[in-house]
């Protein structure tokens, strides 16, 4: 009895993930399984309309429920958590040839978004009002420091581009005191200077050279006053 309903079970996971390719366990009425079907796989979908809603738009119906159909049927997915699915995704976007080529780094981008907007993280132990020469400039935990192939912050259905331009995309996205998730462009020097090994403000500033010492110095503490640098720690 025990084997036979779990043989049921896995023939019934089966079709519900692949109706296509699995047939369903006998004695199900179909309106039943219809009902299933489109309960389950809703369910993923709308958690993944949500978290990357500039891909739902921009790959239209017929491709986007393409992709997540097939993402639903054939990813193994580790997690039990809804909250985690997005992630998930982005994972199964690695492994397959996606229908667009800036689609990872597309969906990447608004991953990010989402995880900036819910994170709980604290900063670690910090100077706000430090020396930015002599101590270790902090970035913020909710702040990242992103370089991407794909114009990302400007694809839509609008713009599809089917090459990717000579100059990478430096992006600089952070959580403000509102509460809300800002994205700014970022100079090479900028990007350079926030991605820089662990080190002294000084240190970073004469790794791209001494001609740049003022102006990365007054990009320091303007990213200081806009809360994205939260202060210095002791470098070590």
């Amino acid at each position: 009895m025990t084997e036979t309903l779990r043989h049921q079970q896995f023939t019934l996971a089966r079709h519900l993930r692949d109706p296509v390719g699995n047939p369903p366990p006998p004695g199900i009425e179909a309106r039943r399984l219809k009902v299933y079907r489109e309960l389950f796989y809703g369910a993923i979908e709308g958690l993944l309309a949500g978290s990357f809603p500039v891909m739902r738009r921009t790959l239209g119906d017929q491709r986007w429920h393409a992709r997540v159909r097939d993402f639903y049927a054939h990813y193994r997915s580790q997690t039990p958590l809804f909250t985690e699915i997005a992630e998930a995704f982005i994972d199964y976007l690695q492994g397959v040839a996606p229908d667009a080529p800036w689609q990872l780094e597309l969906a990447h981008y608004e991953w990010i978004e989402a995880q900036l907007y819910l994170s709980d993280a604290e900063d670690p132990s910090h100077d706000p009002t430090g020396d930015l020469l002599t101590g270790e400039p902090l970035l913020s935990c909710v702040a990242r420091v992103l370089a991407y192939r794909w114009p990302v912050e400007r694809i839509g259905p609008e713009y599809q581009p089917d090459q990717a331009p000579e100059q990478p995309t430096l992006l600089l996205v952070y959580r403000d005191a509102d509460l809300q998730v800002r994205f700014a462009r970022l100079a090479p020097l900028a990007w350079q200077l926030l991605v820089g090994l662990p080190g002294t403000g000084r240190e970073r500033l004469r790794a791209l050279g001494d001609q740049h010492l003022q102006q990365g110095l007054q990009m320091l503490r303007q990213l200081r006053e806009q809360g994205i640098i939260v202060g210095t720690r002791d470098a070590l």
